[in-house]
């Protein structure tokens, strides 16, 4: 990314991806939400992105790339991870 650039030059998966994730880790209170400035847990919104991207995973299997499939399970499972560590529950 060049210098006053916002956006990536690649436009794949995994920038689909991050897009979903950035939501889910707002949910999850590990980031600010842009309108209101406040971190706040939302659990219900955080299993609603996780599960958005294990659709995205389901649904694109069979034509991602190996690196590709890796991004998208480390992302699902750090998630999943962290989305247990902050409401209890097992993985969402």
């Amino acid at each position: 990314m060049g210098i006053g650039k916002i956006y990536p030059e690649k436009r794949d998966i995994r920038a689909i991806a991050v897009l979903l994730a950035a939501q889910g880790m707002i949910r999850l209170g590990e980031i600010p939400d842009p309108l209101s400035g406040e971190a706040a847990l939302d659990a219900e919104g955080a299993r609603f992105f996780i599960d958005l991207l294990q659709e995205l995973r389901r649904r694109t299997a069979p034509n991602l790339r190996s690196d590709e499939a890796a991004f998208l399970d480390d992302m699902i499972g750090n998630l999943q991870e962290l989305f247990a560590r902050k409401t209890g529950a097992a993985h969402a």
